[in-house]
């Protein structure tokens, strides 16, 4: 029977299935047990729990992570939770010396089975430092896996899949997806990490996406059918291990291709995917590929620059049309929508916390 939950519910239910499962299983983060519960998504975990498997932590970053790197050392499973992936930044010695190279360093006798949530994108006129999409930061690096769910059913099975892993991995979340419904089984299931997947076949064009920027994907592909253009969506659900293999067989199959990225084009997320795709697959290109993606500036608070500042379906739809020689269709931003902050998706996007 179907089943349709939001994002957020989502990573609340693989949470919860997962410290049941498993008492090395605990959660910790910055406002775990708050009231709205980061987003939605540790609401109830500690009063179900106990505040020694679910439990607030104090604003230091860079000492917690390390807390939670030592559990995991000696067989624990934390899920170590930041409400923006700018607080990371404070842990990222912790993460890129530590978690990510202990493997390694000690020729694989020792692990760290551990999950670190992130919270990435745009809400609330928040600006440089706290709506950067940082996701290639962490995918740069070598003994991280890199997980971006774009659906609520990924988001829970990644999530699964990401706490049993005895690797670390990065998982992040964009919060413009944690209101988004989707179909999600009850039962305990996993997504393998490492596989991407086709959201929507075409002929014409693949575009490829990660979390949120899927969703924008499959907008393009619908305003380009409309003009009869066949466009295949990819979702790569994992940016580290990418599935570069999926990706090839797409472009072989439609010679064109667009990087619908979150994040900066310099050394981003975007480039890595077209220069994959030229190293194993450049004959198969019809034209140059392309990246779609906000401009090489810090985010803006001020809706008057956000709203000019965020690619979207307009754009990826443009690019897609330009390299089968139609002219723009698609306005960057329609003259009524521009009057109006589209900083947020909805009416229910709230509040931060």
């Amino acid at each position: 029977m179907k089943r349709e939950i939001r994002f957020s519910q989502a990573i609340l239910e693989a949470t919860d299935q997962c410290l049941a499962q498993n008492p090395k299983v605990y959660l910790m983060g910055l406002g775990v047990p708050d009231p709205k519960g980061v987003f939605g998504t540790t609401l109830g975990l500690q009063a179900k729990y106990g505040e020694n498997r679910v439990m607030d932590m104090p604003t230091s970053e860079n000492a917690m992570t390390g807390v939670a790197i030592g559990s995991a050392l000696v067989g624990m499973r934390p899920i170590l939770t930041h409400q923006r992936v700018d607080f990371a930044l404070l842990s990222l010695d912790q993460i890129i010396n530590n978690a990510a190279k202990w493997h390694y360093m000690f020729g694989g006798q020792m692990k760290v089975p551990m999950v670190i949530r992130l919270v990435v994108g745009r809400g609330w006129g928040q600006g440089p430092q706290h709506s950067q999409s940082l996701e290639s930061v962490f995918g740069h690096i070598p003994g991280l896996k890199v997980v971006m769910p774009a659906t609520p059913y990924d988001a829970k099975g990644l999530l699964i899949s990401a706490v049993e892993d005895d690797n670390p991995v990065i998982y992040i979340e964009h919060r413009w997806l944690h209101g988004v419904m989707g179909d999600v089984p009850a039962d305990f299931y996993r997504v393998s990490i490492g596989e991407a997947r086709v959201m929507r076949e075409g002929r014409d064009v693949t575009i490829v996406a990660a979390s949120y920027m899927v969703l924008e994907a499959l907008k393009a592909a619908e305003m380009l059918a409309e003009s009869g253009i066949s466009a295949e969506v990819i979702d790569v659900r994992t940016i580290r291990p990418l599935d570069t293999i999926r990706i090839v067989e797409s472009v072989k199959k439609t010679g064109r291709l667009i990087v619908a990225d979150a994040g900066w084009r310099s050394f981003g997320f975007g480039s890595e995917i077209l220069s994959r795709v030229c190293e194993e697959n450049f004959e198969s290109l019809k034209c140059a590929p392309r990246r779609v993606s906000p401009p090489e500036a810090p985010i803006p608070s001020s809706w008057a620059l956000a709203n000019h500042y965020y690619p979207g379906a307009a754009q990826i739809a443009d690019a897609a049309g330009a390299m089968l020689g139609r002219e723009p269709s698609h306005a960057l931003g329609r003259e009524e929508d521009m009057k109006k902050p589209l900083d947020t998706p909805d009416k229910t996007f709230a509040g931060p916390f």
